[in-house]
This record gives C-alpha cells, sequence and structure tokens, in this order.
C-alpha cells in the first residue's frame, strides 16, 4: 500500500512568492465585497435616522403643514416642541386663549422635518423603540449568519459562501426598498442580514489562505481598514442621498455585480486539498506560478502531479479517542483558573462591541453635522489597528489593552460633561474612545487566544466571540437610554471600559509565551514567574 504524501503549503506558498501578482488580484477583488458589507452593516443607522416631528395641531396648520410653527408653538405645544403631547384645545382658533395652559392630551398625529427615514414614512413617531429594534434585528440576523456561513464555507466552498453572501444582499436590500410597511421592512433587514453579513468573514478566510505566513497581519490589518472605509462611504451616499429608498437602492443594486465573480476569484486551495480535490487545487498552484512568474521546484511538481494520495500539512487535530477530548473539556469545567478566564474574556467581548458599535450608532446624535460626525467616528479606527501593531509586542499584551480600555473609559465618561459650546472637544473625545476601543477590540481576539490550550482554543475563543454579540445586539438600543438621561450611554460605556480595564489585572502576560497545548500548560502561565517567560518555559 503506497505512502500518504504531505502537501505543505506554506512551503509551496515561498515557491509560489507569499504575495504575488496572483494573489494581490484575488486580495483586491475580495475587497470590494468586504467593503460592501460595511456599507450593509450600517446603512440602517440612516434608513432609520431619528427625525425632528412634532405633533399636529389642526386648528394651527397651514396647508400643506409646515414643521416651523412660527410663534403659535409657544402655546399650543408644550416647551414649544410638543413632540408626543399637545395642549388641549378650548376654542376652534390658533389664538393663544383657545388652549389650555397646563392640560396636555396625547397627540394621534405628527409633522415631521423631512421625509428621509423610515420613521416619517412609516410613522413612527413617539415609538422610539421600534425605530431602535432595527438594529438589534439586524445584528441578531448576524448572530444567525456566522455559524450559516460557516456551514456553507465547511462545506461547498469558500468561494462559494464568499459569492452567495455577496449577492444575496442585493436581491433582499432592493426588495427592502420597497415596503409599505414597518413589519415588511425590518423583517426584510434581518433576513439581509442572514444571508449577507458572512461575506466578511468567508472572505477574510479565502483572503488569507492563499497568503504566506509572513503577510497574513498584514493582509488582516487591511481588510479591517477596508471595512473602516465602507463604513465612512455609507455615510457619504447617505449625505449625498438621504432619502431612505433612494440610498437603499444605490448601496444594493451594484452587489449584482458580484455574480461575476464566480469566473474572477478562484477557490481556496487549501479547502480543495483538505477535500482531496487534488488536481483542482494542482491547477490553481501552477496558474499561480505563471502569473507570479515564479518556476516551482521538481519536487513539488512532483507531489502535485503524482496520483498517490496526500494529506494536507495542517495543524493535525488530536487523534485521541472521543472519550478523551469530553475528558478535556471536564478538565476545563474543573478548572476555576480557565472558568474565570472564560467568563473575564467574556465580558471583555461584549464590551468592545458594545462600545464599538454604540459609538457609531450615537455618533450621529452628537452636536454638529451628523455625517462628518460618523466619517470621523469610522476613518478613526484606522490608526486604531495601526497602534495595536504597533504596541502589543512592544509593550506586551496586558498593558496595551489595559490602557486602551481605560483611555477610552475616561474619555467617554468626561464627554457629557462637555459644554455645547465646545464642540470641537466633544469629537475629540468621541474619537479618542473610537480609537482605543478599536485598538481593544482588534488586540483582544490576540490575547483570548493565547489563554486558552490548543485542544481547546478554537471552541474557547468561539464561546467569547458569541457572547460578544450580545453587545452587538444590546448597542442599537442605547439611544433610548437618552429619554432618561441624554448622557448614559456614554457614562455606561465608560464603566464598562473601566471595569473591563481593571479585569486585565486578573489574567496573565502572554508576551513571549508559547501557545499553551494542554490544560495544565494554560494554568501555569499564571503562576510562571515574569522573569523566566521565554517562549520554551512551558512544559508538561
Amino acid at each position: 500500500m503506497s505512502k500518504e504524501k504531505i502537501i505543505d503549503l506554506d512551503e509551496i506558498l515561498l515557491e509560489l512568492g507569499q504575495f504575488g501578482r496572483h494573489q494581490l488580484k484575488n486580495y483586491c477583488l475580495i475587497l470590494i465585497p468586504i467593503m460592501f458589507s460595511a456599507v450593509y452593516n450600517s446603512q440602517y443607522i440612516f434608513a432609520a435616522g431619528n427625525v425632528p416631528y412634532r405633533c399636529k395641531i389642526p386648528e394651527c396648520e397651514l396647508d400643506p403643514p409646515k414643521f416651523e410653527t412660527n410663534g403659535w408653538g409657544n402655546w399650543a405645544l408644550p416647551d414649544g416642541r410638543g413632540r408626543c403631547e399637545r395642549y388641549v384645545p378650548v376654542g376652534t382658533s390658533c389664538a393663544a386663549e383657545s388652549f389650555h395652559p397646563t392640560d396636555t392630551k396625547r397627540c394621534s398625529r405628527w409633522v415631521y422635518e423631512n421625509h428621509d427615514t423610515i420613521v416619517s414614512t412609516f410613522d413612527l413617531a413617539c415609538e422610539e423603540w421600534k425605530r431602535t429594534l432595527v438594529g438589534t434585528l439586524h445584528s441578531a440576523g448576524i448572530f444567525l449568519a456566522l455559524p450559516l456561513t460557516a456551514y456553507i464555507s465547511d462545506n461547498f466552498g469558500r468561494r462559494v459562501a464568499f459569492i452567495l453572501t455577496a449577492v444575496a444582499p442585493a436581491a433582499v436590500g432592493l426588495g427592502r426598498s420597497f415596503s409599505q410597511n414597518y413589519v415588511t421592512y425590518v423583517s426584510l433587514e434581518f433576513f439581509e442580514a442572514v444571508v449577507g453579513a458572512g461575506v466578511y468573514s468567508s472572505g477574510f478566510i479565502l483572503a488569507l489562505e492563499m497568503m504566506g505566513l509572513n503577510k497574513r497581519v498584514l493582509g488582516g490589518n487591511i481588510i479591517s481598514c477596508t471595512f473602516a472605509v465602507g463604513q465612512a462611504v455609507v455615510a457619504l451616499i447617505a449625505w449625498a442621498a438621504p432619502e431612505w429608498r433612494t440610498l437603499t437602492r444605490i448601496i444594493y443594486v451594484p452587489s449584482f455585480l458580484f455574480i461575476f465573480y464566480y469566473f474572477l476569484i478562484e477557490e481556496s486551495v487549501r479547502w480543495l486539498l483538505s477535500k482531496g480535490r487534488k488536481k483542482e487545487a494542482a491547477a490553481i498552484i501552477f496558474k499561480a506560478a505563471a502569473v507570479n512568474n515564479r518556476k516551482l521546484s521538481p519536487e513539488t511538481i512532483k507531489i502535485l502531479t503524482d496520483d498517490t494520495p496526500t494529506t494536507t500539512d495542517h495543524v493535525k487535530t488530536s487523534a485521541e479517542p472521543e472519550e478523551k477530548q469530553e475528558s478535556l473539556a471536564l478538565q476545563v469545567l474543573k478548572s476555576k483558573v480557565l472558568i474565570s478566564r472564560l467568563f473575564i474574556c467574556s465580558f471583555w467581548w461584549i464590551t468592545v462591541t458594545f462600545i464599538y458599535y454604540g459609538l457609531s450608532i450615537n455618533s450621529v446624535s452628537l452636536a454638529g453635522n451628523s455625517y462628518v460626525n460618523y466619517i470621523l467616528t469610522a476613518l478613526i479606527e484606522i490608526p486604531g489597528y495601526c497602534v495595536s501593531v504597533l504596541t502589543l509586542d512592544r509593550f506586551g499584551r496586558k498593558s496595551s489593552i489595559m490602557t486602551a480600555f481605560f483611555v477610552c473609559g475616561i474619555s467617554l465618561v468626561c464627554l457629557p460633561f462637555i459644554p455645547y459650546y465646545l464642540l470641537w472637544l466633544q469629537t475629540c473625545l468621541n474619537l479618542l474612545g473610537k480609537l482605543c476601543i478599536s485598538m481593544a477590540f482588534s488586540s483582544i481576539y490576540i490575547y483570548t487566544s493565547e489563554l486558552y490550550p490548543t485542544t481547546l482554543r478554537h471552541s474557547l475563543v468561539a464561546v467569547c466571540s458569541m457572547a460578544g454579540r450580545i453587545g452587538q445586539v444590546v448597542a442599537p438600543q442605547t439611544p433610548l437610554l437618552m429619554a432618561y438621561m441624554e448622557s448614559l450611554p456614554y457614562l455606561l460605556f465608560g464603566v464598562m471600559a473601566a471595569t473591563s480595564g481593571l479585569l486585565m489585572l486578573l489574567t496573565p502576560e502572554t508576551l513571549h509565551i508559547r501557545l499553551p497545548d494542554t490544560v495544565r500548560q494554560a494554568e501555569r502561565i499564571a503562576v510562571a514567574p515574569r522573569s523566566t517567560r521565554t517562549t520554551d518555559i512551558i512544559v508538561d
């Protein structure tokens, strides 16, 4: 019986070029749908944005009604605004004596300043929860999209998952632009997130699986920066075309073009090899070598053209029996160290997603131009990612992330107390908070993965990530808190950031520590002396 030959794809990538012209072409093509995914992930902030409105006063209205009251609002509406209540009429004219000066009643009809968002289209005045529910349902759709996309990606291919999730939002989003009622709108908002939100994860994997080891950090950061640019793009488009139906059609129709990606991008070679489709993988590798103008070694060519069964040289899953795997899970449950880390890490993830999305959503409510505020809040993520890369290996995981949490918390707690006339300082503090939470967001994934043993690392990090989606689902509801106290969302953001920073004191530093392979090794990180922590100290 012939022996299986191992294909070391990372070695082949060294021969091909870790980021040659072939990979660069595919990478650039993948960046475009990822940018659109940021657009789709943020569009509801503008489509379901708040609109100034007031009670309709038949005794005083012009035909057609105008939002400005021209003085009569002072005696017809409480505080001159009257969003949900009006003074009880005692006459039929618009004179001051025709309205009771103290008695009020709830309005039944409203006048809107404009008809740019669904608030006026579906008459959602004084039902703020319906407006914020749009974002929550979108986030809930993302929660379901992740496992669905992962299943398609693992079973039918990275390219299939990527193209499906890139094209599907076009059809659902375009259909949503014709919604005639609120229920239809939010149902399609949820469904669009379910079928389309996985484009980021599938594109991320497809892009990085064809890159060499030394280029993956750079590739991953460029993808993160592209997502930030996409958030800025949606604000620019909304600024130019604020009416929600027009906005929705402009941003979704171009995604129909991604169906042509079937002819433009290649399947992941790693996935093909893992499925035993060696001939297809070899064809892509030979094509990449030709495009990159690189020659493969005779040994590589022989392995790729030989009919002998092959396996890929991935990190092998444990060959232990199922009972052993179950015992590992029990070891985690019995380990107070790992259980405490699991709860702490889950809180970190909830915090970063809650603040990250909460700041983006609430940025449009800050004083000044809402579009400019959102664009700045999106683009400030890019230096945050750069700071993360520069500090993690220089100053350590704990000190870098802890500093980011504390600076974020202090800036957001201080923000509500800045006078209105210091608009520039409010904006700066909001941007500083977003920069720091973006830095923490990109760093916490690395740090979390270093705290768990290899045998259960993927599963435990996935638990933390899924817990983090709680923050993303709750974040769209934070504007409701402003009805009770305008500064409450930012105070809550600040307190959670500070709490997460303090929790960093309960976990160990992992800089220059070899990744633990067993539960025992993971526990020993906490007790290893700082002075002796090297890449070789963790042994059983």
